[in-house]
């Protein structure tokens, strides 16, 4: 079994900001893509940005120059640095990974999420 445990999640200013981390636990051989997603009450779950194991990076659009996401392979666990934050990234964010476990099988994982509120 594989766990993903995220933390740092938290209630913040406009303008504030947060670190988000994920931890991978459990049968792992190896993690490919590691990522975060968010879903705001109502909205569907969309890609904040994703991370390759070389460090290859993909953002999306309403969080460029504002995010950063790095990984630290030897720890399997990945970072999601958010600055300059604003009440539309108020969401609930979730931690994903590629997995290749311990038996060779590769499967998706995701974390049970973190609540990231953004209010004065």
């Amino acid at each position: 079994q594989v766990q993903l445990v995220e933390s740092g999640g938290g209630l913040v200013q406009p303008g504030g900001s947060l670190r988000l981390s994920c931890v991978a636990s459990g049968n792992i051989f190896s993690i490919n893509a590691m990522g975060w997603y968010r879903q705001a009450p109502g909205k569907q779950r969309e890609l904040v940005a994703t991370i390759t194991r070389p460090g290859s990076t993909n953002y999306a659009d309403s969080v460029k120059g504002r995010f950063t996401i790095s990984r630290d392979n030897a720890k399997n666990t990945v970072y999601l640095q958010m600055n300059s934050l604003k009440p539309e990234d108020t969401a609930v964010y979730y931690c994903n990974a590629d997995v290749i476990n311990g038996l060779r099988t590769r499967r998706d994982y995701w974390g049970q999420g973190t609540q990231v509120t953004v209010s004065s």
